[in-house]
């Protein structure tokens, strides 16, 4: 768990367009006459223009403080297409936080219809850092007047057994199933090597369940899943295609949190946590006030839960039940059937919260 003070202090790495609009709702929820939790906010501006204006040194700050908190909410970010500009600042954050694993949950949106008929939770646990992203690439002509485009990627041992150990114990911890994994088959060394680490975990953790998969059977097979909970781990490319179509089975990118995880190499213990939404910035919902709000809300109630005190504990949990009560109970924004502005949805959810917290006061004072 990331070390903090009497009162936690949570990095807050602003946006762009309604990333920030988003995260901005977040924050209401956050405030502790709301959870009842005593929290201090530091802000850092990641917008666009602030990146562009410091040349990323604003991301290298907020990565280096968040090094300290342990804890960052971050908005959706633009990254511009230019070449030679300043790019997307999740590559900086994920080397600069020591980051490891990516986590997403695929689960149940109340009054969502799911492909499939999937009901039971699908974790995602995706490798961070290395493979294809950041790889050297380059091209080359050749004397008959193609042209071939190489590229060299990397993946280390350290990072492949900080996954796969988190794997197994995010599915012990969760009563799932470990399923999937890379395409050894065609990439011995390479992506066996994670395979490996894969194998090793199994041994050390033989009460969690462990059906190993090449990725293309992965991606078949979870068209026909439907009942078991599942974790499971993916190289870096991998995990990005794979988390952005579990999450979509369930009805929504919307209904999930992401969790950008950094870790002890020793213990393997959580050192650093930066929560966000897996979605973009949906430019086209700017101003409008009908973005949803989920995921950002999402992601601080699973925030909450590395702040390491009961309070914050509860507050996570009155968070996670209002969310899906209220969309039960039809109130939601338009993308997902519902009547309610982005702003209307926080008000109901904060509304619960607070009357949620103050019944479990009122019960445990009996």
């Amino acid at each position: 768990m990331p070390t903090q003070s009497a009162t936690p202090t949570i990095v807050v790495m602003h946006g762009d367009e309604t990333g920030e609009e988003l995260l901005t709702e977040a924050l209401r929820v956050l405030e502790p006459a709301v959870i009842r939790q005593p929290l201090q906010f530091v802000d850092y501006d990641l917008s666009l223009a602030a990146r562009r204006e410091s040349q990323n040194q604003v991301v290298w700050d907020a990565a280096e403080a968040t090094c300290k908190t342990g804890l960052a909410l971050k908005a959706a970010t633009v990254t511009p297409e230019i070449a030679g500009d300043v790019g997307s600042p999740n590559a900086i954050l994920r080397e600069a936080l020591g980051a490891s694993v990516i986590l997403r949950t695929g689960r149940r949106i109340p009054q969502i219809r799911p492909l499939g008929g999937v009901h039971a939770p699908i974790t995602i646990v995706r490798m961070a850092v290395d493979d294809a992203y950041g790889a050297k690439e380059w091209r080359e002509p050749t004397e008959t007047g193609d042209e071939i485009a190489w590229r060299t990627s990397k993946i280390s041992r350290s990072i492949c057994r900080t996954v796969a150990e988190f794997t197994f114990t995010h599915a012990k911890r969760t009563g799932a199933k470990v399923f999937g994994g890379p395409k050894f088959t065609v990439s011995a060394t390479y992506e066996g090597m994670f395979k490996e680490e894969l194998d090793a975990a199994a041994k050390r953790y033989p009460e969690v369940a462990y059906q190993p998969l090449l990725i293309d059977a992965t991606f078949a097979l979870l068209l026909q899943h439907s009942g078991e909970a599942l974790v499971i781990p993916a190289l870096n490319r991998d995990g990005d295609l794979l988390s952005d179509m579990v999450l979509q089975m369930y009805g929504s990118i919307a209904g999930s949190e992401s969790l950008v995880m950094g870790f002890n190499p020793e213990s393997f213990q959580v050192k650093t946590v930066m929560a966000e939404a897996p979605h973009g910035t949906a430019p086209a919902l700017l101003g409008k006030n009908i973005a949803n709000p989920m995921a950002m809300i999402l992601a601080s109630a699973a925030l909450l839960t590395y702040v390491g005190t009961p309070v914050a504990d509860r507050a996570s949990r009155s968070i996670y039940e209002s969310v899906f009560e209220a969309i039960h109970e039809g109130k939601a924004t338009p993308d997902i059937g519902g009547q309610l502005s982005t702003s209307e949805f926080t008000d109901e959810i904060i509304r619960k919260i607070k009357t949620k917290l103050e019944v479990w006061s009122t019960l445990e004072a009996t």
